[in-house]
């Protein structure tokens, strides 16, 4: 996709507004972005440092909010909020740091819990085709295997 200004340092100030607009980004998203309308790296550059300087562009800040977005809006788990940040190009430290924060210790198990109480109330846990629907639903929502075996292996509550 061409510029259709002159490619200035305001220009993609002005784009890398734009982009920050619609939601929060992290600093690869925007340079990505910056890049692929054709813009110079001296003046992405200078655009990034910018934003920083505004506090508008904080990789930390926009892990946490994503994780804890995710985590509580979708319910995904500790590997599949990992998997994300990393696509994001977020840090392999904040990320480790980020999910700390969002899990804790027990990784998630009682949100993984809660999941599986909404999604298979009333189900037969014991039927072997439920079970192995029950492992890909929280194996697709990220949770580890370790987490899935411990909250499968307690009985659901029956509301």
């Amino acid at each position: 996709m061409a510029i259709k200004r002159d490619g200035s340092q305001k220009d993609a100030l002005q784009r890398a507004y734009k982009f920050l607009g619609y939601r929060p980004r992290s600093e690869a998203e925007v340079r990505a972005r910056l890049s692929q309308l054709g813009f110079p790296n001296k003046n992405i550059e200078t655009a990034l440092e910018k934003l920083r300087s505004l506090s508008l562009l904080d990789d930390e800040a926009f892990a946490r909010g994503w994780a804890r977005a995710r985590a509580e809006g979708r319910g995904y788990g500790p590997l599949r909020i990992e998997r994300e940040l990393r696509q994001k190009g977020i840090t392999r430290s904040v990320i480790q740091e980020v999910v700390r924060e969002t899990f804790g210790r027990n990784e998630g198990k009682e949100k993984a819990r809660g999941l599986l109480e909404r999604r298979f109330r009333g189900k037969d846990l014991g039927d072997r085709k439920v079970f192995n629907r029950a492992i890909a639903f929280l194996q697709r929502r990220g949770y580890r295997n370790s987490v899935i075996a411990e909250v499968l292996g307690e009985p659901l509550g029956d509301d």
